[in-house]
């Protein structure tokens, strides 16, 4: 399996980037980015899979099921926390506008109701400390969005020069302190940088990922340790986390890696990175 997926090897008009369990080879999640011209609008059916359309740069109207859902979105990533659609399976979408825009999806068996997601209530969680600071956008968590069935998906922003996705941590086996998620990273990298991935296998379940990354980039993560995501200094790492499992709790339970699980107990007395947070709803802080 090919686990990284530069700017452009997995598009197919109109997306710049198609994720299908199918092309992933697992069962869950799926990530489309779909690119819209001035004026442009693209229809399509939602088939098995539940789905949140998130404006990445610019606007749109979202129809879906008599309802209409006008996004106001933003400029980019890093200008503002955007407002969002959900979009139920079983649906014909139509999403008319103008710029790039993620339909994050999972399979599932419950068809819901289409609801909008104003950027106001999405909340945003600073998470770590010192230089394992970061933001977390969370749109479409159990907590931040508990009107899905399976979908869970978040945004995280690392300011430059900090390491995100730390201690490094795995959601593959189901117990009483994780559950099995299937997850795609999606990345944006500003003022046109790199960052770089790391993702390492388990006991019995091997994989070795450590991948240079840059906008439009996305790196599959169908099981084992994952951590850091790392933004070099002077570029601000943003990505955009999808995950689905076969669980019926819809749970984002994590374990850290053992061998690296300390690092937490540094965070107290710490201050988190001044930057942050980055976004607001308001705009750029």
């Amino acid at each position: 399996m090919k686990y990284h997926l530069p700017a452009g090897t997995a598009a197919e008009a109109p997306y710049g980037l198609v994720v299908t369990p199918e092309s992933a080879g697992w069962a869950y999640s799926s990530l489309r980015v779909l690119e819209l011209p001035e004026g442009g609008s693209h229809e399509f059916g939602t088939g098995e899979f539940e789905m949140i359309v998130l404006p990445l740069a610019g606007s749109c109207v979202v129809k879906c099921d008599g309802e209409r859902f006008g996004l106001e979105g933003r400029e980019d990533v890093f200008a503002r926390v955007s407002d969002f659609a959900y979009v139920p399976r079983d649906a014909r979408v139509t999403v008319r506008g103008h710029g790039r825009f993620a339909l994050a999806g999972a399979r599932c068996e419950r068809r819901l109701a289409p609801r909008y997601g104003p950027a106001e209530a999405v909340p945003v969680e600073l998470r770590g400390a010192g230089s394992a600071s970061r933001q977390v956008n969370n749109f479409g968590t159990p907590e931040g969005f508990p009107f899905a069935e399976k979908l869970i998906a978040c945004e995280v922003l690392t300011p430059a020069g900090c390491w995100s996705s730390f201690p490094p941590h795995k959601h593959d086996e189901q117990t009483a302190d994780e559950a099995v998620l299937e997850e795609i990273y999606y990345f944006e990298v500003a003022r046109d940088g790199m960052a770089y991935q790391r993702v390492y296998g388990s006991p019995g379940r091997p994989i070795d990922v450590l991948a240079e990354v840059r906008s439009g980039d996305a790196v599959l993560i169908p099981h084992g340790w994952h951590g850091p995501s790392m933004a070099p200094p002077g570029h601000d790492l943003y990505y955009l986390n999808v995950m689905a499992g076969p669980s019926p709790e819809r749970a984002w339970r994590i374990c850290d890696d053992p061998a690296h699980a300390w690092i937490r107990d540094t965070w107290e007395g710490q201050p988190v990175d001044p930057r942050l947070p980055l976004t607001s709803a308001e705009g750029r802080s």
